[in-house]
């Protein structure tokens, strides 16, 4: 699976993810750069608004579509990119959310042009839905939603409920080491199927009530006890900005010849991790974004807010964080959330763990939920009712087998099925492009 991961997330796909980003880029006149400001007076202006009775609002929406991005890819994902591809991995990141937020405009406006209504009332929408209405793919269509439903018990699951187990067996370790490590795990993984089970089952519309409350809330425990580790290190912000941006070029002149890290790793694990993180180009987060009360180009705002937040903020201070700290990362080899913890230990101590399992269980307990929806709406369009009421079984017992399961396998599977899921979804974005150029003089806020 290793071997298909690196095949999948080689040359060809970059290319093709730099070319769709570059072609929404010049299709909406830069979109991400004339809107950003636009993007975030909306956001905060949609949260203040009132929910229409029975739907599903933009800002629900929304925190949907971040509860799935902003997940362990953040914490774990920046770390393991950081030690496979350097600090030089972090610029790639960045470049990749600059035109990662074009494709996302582009992606939410189609989702919203063409979604139709379910028979329950609620708005059902995303590539599977354009891919058949706007061009006729009803194959592709089909490859996309069966690799999202494969997807969801990779990325949305497995990888999230394992972090969310390793985060409080490393807790318990400090704080309980009577604890069986076995137990505990598999406690982490009981507990979180219920959770799940429990918002899941309200549909689209007690996921959004759900996300709006929780989305805030992590995102201020995680921001503030990075931004405590940046502002004690401080001293050390210059040089860590100037590995990034030396690194993301020249990784042998920052690490050294010994750590088998050179340009083609830190472009690689700078632009797949990034990806994984804000979901650009996948074709995920449409199907919240669908659901929500809103026209496209409206909507398609908050998709550029999305990948800012998720990208630019929230992944760069995660690298700063470790980067800043002086903890040591093991280049050239695979890591993931232990070293945000060490990060953390440099000022919280004993306390480290504890932020560090809360943070993480917060961030990886959205993404479940999150993930859940889309798989329900896949499953749907694939099987039906029926098949999606089996996926939501198969899905609450997949999460108690994850939190005992090897990590690193569900990485390469996620990372696998990432890339696949997005070679459809980008080829029907660019034989759609028509359709978002000619939307580009009706954009909301123009």
């Amino acid at each position: 699976m290793a071997r298909v991961a690196e095949l999948v997330w080689g040359a060809p796909l970059m290319l093709l993810l730099l070319i769709v980003g570059l072609c929404m880029t010049f299709a909406t006149r830069f979109v991400q750069v004339r809107k950003l400001g636009a993007s975030l007076r909306h956001v905060w202006n949609s949260a203040k608004a009132p929910v229409k009775e029975g739907g599903v609002s933009s800002f629900q929406a929304v925190c949907t579509a971040l509860a799935a991005t902003v997940g362990t890819g953040n914490i774990a994902g920046v770390a393991g990119a950081i030690a496979l591809g350097g600090p030089g991995a972090v610029f790639w990141m960045w470049i990749s959310a600059f035109f990662g937020m074009a494709t996302k405009y582009a992606e939410v406006v189609l989702a919203l042009k063409f979604r139709r209504k379910g028979p329950d009332g609620q708005w059902l929408g995303g590539p599977m839905y354009y891919m058949r209405d706007g061009l006729g793919w009803r194959w592709p269509a089909v490859l996309f939603a069966l690799l999202a439903v494969l997807g969801s018990f990779g990325m949305g699951n497995i990888a999230q409920v394992n972090t969310i187990a390793g985060a409080v067996t490393e807790a318990a370790r400090v704080y309980r080491p009577q604890w069986q490590p076995g137990l505990v795990a598999l406690a982490s993984g009981g507990m979180a199927a219920s959770l799940v089970a429990l918002v899941t089952l309200g549909g689209a519309r007690r996921i959004g009530q759900v996300t709006e409350k929780l989305v805030p809330f992590m995102a201020a425990v995680y921001i503030g006890g990075s931004l405590a580790v940046i502002l004690v290190h401080g001293r050390n912000l210059g040089p860590v900005f100037a590995s990034i941006f030396q690194g993301a070029f020249r990784p042998q002149a920052v690490l050294g010849g010994a750590a088998g890290v050179g340009l083609r790793q830190a472009v690689r694990w700078g632009v797949s991790r990034g990806i994984f993180s804000n979901e650009a180009g996948l074709g995920s987060a449409p199907m919240a974004h669908a659901a929500a009360e809103a026209r496209p180009e409206e909507q398609g705002l908050f998709g550029i807010f999305e990948v800012f937040l998720d990208t630019m903020v929230l992944c760069t201070l995660t690298a700063v964080t470790i980067l800043v700290s002086g903890v040591p990362v093991p280049y050239g080899q695979a890591a993931g959330a232990e070293l945000a913890t060490a990060a953390l230990e440099t000022v919280f101590s004993v306390w480290a763990a504890g932020l560090s399992a809360v943070s993480l269980s917060l961030l990886a307990l959205a993404t479940l939920i999150s993930w859940n929806l889309y798989g329900v709406q896949c499953a749907r369009y694939l099987w039906g009712s029926r098949g999606a009421w089996v996926y939501q079984i198969v899905y609450v017992f997949v999460i108690l087998a994850g939190a005992v399961m090897d990590l690193s396998a569900a990485w390469t599977l996620s990372d696998a099925l990432n890339g696949l899921m997005a070679l459809p979804n980008l080829a029907a974005l660019l034989a759609l492009l028509p359709e978002v150029r000619v939307r580009k003089a009706k954009e909301f806020g123009s």
